[in-house]
């Protein structure tokens, strides 16, 4: 099956399979691989310039994988074909960046103001990120932290949203993936996928639905919901004009 696949798409398959299988030996030696290769938000004191390219090949769990890796071999396999190997990673890498500068603009946009806030409290917010980076986990974090003393409800409460949210991390290739969704859905419009193995939908009403539904779940704000929505909707757009350029500069081509 391997040799059926282009060689980007291959390579990008096991590297993310790799990473995987790597992040659960690790993780048996009380490594967490995940949390390093993820990316945090600009402006929280774990984020790492590394992680805008590491988090596109970590996943969450098995299913995470699957899925990603499922839809990225069958469509991203086609596109490359289509356009050749550099440009296709080329675009891969593209449309994860713009996952990431989508969902990070909100992130560091919410850090920013309780920095801010923080600081006006009268808490030097360099001794929060330094627990925050020293520390092992969040629980740990806000013991040293609650350990400061003198500190207000209202300061507690801005501290520990800021925890949090320096905390939090988005990973995997579901970005990337969704912008090979909207490459495919422009190109072949009316390319037929056989929903649930049953319905046929054209390509162009199965990613545009897709893709509202993602933009209405980012406005949904649900705490048990922990997939970055605005990444995916990110991808997609970055996809999207990165073939509509490509489209209209060269028509010579099939882009």
């Amino acid at each position: 099956m391997l040799n059926n696949i282009p060689q980007v798409t291959k390579n990008l398959l096991l590297l993310n399979v790799f990473v995987f299988i790597l992040s659960l030996v690790l993780g048996g030696k009380g490594i967490d691989l995940n949390h390093l290769l993820s990316t945090h938000a600009i402006g929280s004191p774990l984020f790492q310039p590394y992680q805008v390219v590491t988090h596109m090949f970590a996943h969450a769990g098995f299913l995470h994988l699957l899925m990603n890796m499922w839809l990225f071999v069958m469509l991203g396999g086609y596109l490359e074909r289509l356009w050749g190997p550099k440009r296709f990673f080329i675009f891969f890498l593209l449309s994860g960046f713009g996952a990431f500068l989508l969902q990070n603009a909100m992130s560091a946009y919410q850090l920013f103001e309780l920095k801010a806030k923080i600081s006006a409290s009268g808490i030097d917010i360099s001794t929060i990120n330094y627990y925050i980076t020293s520390t092992s986990s969040i629980q740990e974090s806000l013991s040293e932290i609650n350990n400061m003393g003198n500190i207000s409800q209202s300061q507690a409460t801005l501290i520990i949203d800021y925890v949090m949210q320096s905390n939090s991390s988005m990973l995997g290739a579901s970005g990337a993936v969704f912008g090979v969704l909207a490459a495919f859905a422009i190109l072949f419009p009316n390319q037929e996928f056989m929903l649930y193995f049953a319905i046929p939908v054209k390509a162009k009403f199965l990613v545009g639905g897709y893709f509202i539904y993602e933009v209405y779940l980012s406005f949904q704000n649900n705490p048990n919901d922990q997939v970055a929505h605005l990444a995916h909707v990110g991808g997609a757009i970055a996809g999207a004009l990165i073939v509509l350029y490509w489209r209209k500069r060269d028509r010579t081509n099939f882009y």
